[in-house]
């Protein structure tokens, strides 16, 4: 029997499945979904995270980060968001003594880091052939996953680590709360005929904001905000069509210094907003996007899951008696307590962004230009916010 069956071997399953390793519980990770290896001339993904300091530094001390760092990542050093000319806030790694903010990395990069790191760890068993059919939770004792092809794995602990639509808070009967936001994405990846600066940087629209992340080499993300519609019109473009529509629509900074670009790919995503009611029950754990779904518009989703794995990592430290039921009163309280309260109010800071810039409203347009101006003035207070964000509390575990 393992301690731990972790269903879902994403960016937030892995690195838990490598910190439970090195604490030396015996793991059974389940993941039928495994990324192409890594080949340095293959294109960039479409799908990319921005990764704070603070990730980094959690997945540096689980033995990830080296693997990942040696494939590809950019760091950047500076963010800045704005609505008019002139109402421009500015953030920068300087301001807080970092020589970046943090890196873009392709999700599936930061995946396979993670399964570099887990080779060295014969405590891990994978199960990549089938998925889950059935769950059998059994409070105190094992619990059962069976899967498609007959396999059963038993385990103390059953990890929902496998996304949004999670088969295993589904299966515990774990209700959410949440909506889909009228705005929907898409993510166009491009790559500029023009070296890429550090800087990513945010402009509001009523109808959404459009965006510019720096990638490896000269490559780059723009992320266009806008009604499902809209974004259904422009996913349908041709490549050619689409630069026209991204020229006329993203601020001229996107051309600064003649820095043309070529269309890679394209991909449109709803922006969804979801939060579990429990994170815990006396068998299963959920972690990631499993417990929480978050709008996207400060990049803030994997790192809030990156702060799960760090707290799981701190109540599992030491080898605990994990099958006691002190154990899961530990989980109930200092576990899903704090990260439910700490998720929240991301997430409501949030859907404050969203709701105070989509709309036309002349008078709400008035004051959050003076918002972003007192903001990029009142040098302290900025800082605060940027550490917050970045997550700037010591790693330990």
């Amino acid at each position: 029997m393992y301690d731990f069956c972790i269903n879902g071997g994403g960016m937030v399953g892995a690195s838990l499945a490598l910190g439970l390793a090195q604490q030396g519980y015996h793991i059974a990770l389940v993941e039928t979904t495994v990324p192409a290896p890594f080949e340095s001339n293959s294109g960039p993904d479409l799908r990319v995270s921005a990764i704070s300091e603070h990730s980094v530094d959690i997945l540096r001390a689980l033995g990830a980060w080296k693997h990942i760092e040696a494939m590809r990542v950019k760091p950047y050093t500076g963010l800045a968001v704005w609505e008019d000319e002139g109402s421009e806030t500015v953030f920068s790694a300087e301001s807080v003594n970092l020589p970046q903010l943090g890196y873009f990395v392709e999700n599936r990069i930061l995946q396979l880091g993670c399964y570099e790191a887990l080779k060295g760890y014969d405590n891990v068993t994978w199960y990549t052939q089938s998925p889950v059919a059935s769950f059998d939770f059994n409070a105190g004792d094992a619990s059962t996953l069976t899967l498609a092809d007959g396999t059963t794995v038993e385990a103390q602990w059953v990890v929902g680590a496998d996304g949004a639509r999670s088969a295993v808070r589904m299966a515990a009967d774990i209700g959410t709360s949440g909506w889909q936001y009228e705005q929907q994405a898409l993510g166009v990846t491009v790559k500029m005929h023009q070296p890429v600066e550090a800087v990513t940087w945010q402009r509001f629209y009523p109808s959404g904001p459009r965006a510019f992340l720096p990638m490896y080499d000269n490559f780059a993300s723009l992320i266009w905000y806008d009604d499902a519609n809209t974004v259904a019109e422009l996913k349908g473009l041709s490549n050619e069509a689409l630069k026209a529509r991204i020229l006329s629509a993203f601020p001229d900074r996107l051309m600064a210094g003649n820095n043309d670009f070529t269309i890679q790919g394209k991909a449109a995503f709803p922006l969804t907003r979801s939060h579990a009611s429990a994170y815990v029950t006396p068998s299963v754990i959920l972690a990631g996007d499993a417990a929480h779904t978050i709008n996207p518009l400060a990049g803030q989703g994997v790192n809030l899951g990156f702060r799960d794995i760090e707290s799981l990592l701190a109540l599992t430290a030491g080898n605990t008696d994990i099958s006691q039921l002190a154990f899961y009163r530990a989980l109930k309280a200092k576990y899903e307590k704090p990260r439910q309260r700490d998720n929240a109010l991301m997430m409501a800071g949030m859907d404050s962004f969203y709701l105070l810039f989509s709309n036309n409203s002349g008078p709400l347009k008035w004051i959050r230009n003076q918002l972003l101006t007192v903001a990029d003035k009142v040098k302290p207070a900025k800082r605060e916010v940027l550490k917050y964000a970045l997550g700037l509390n010591q790693w330990k575990f």
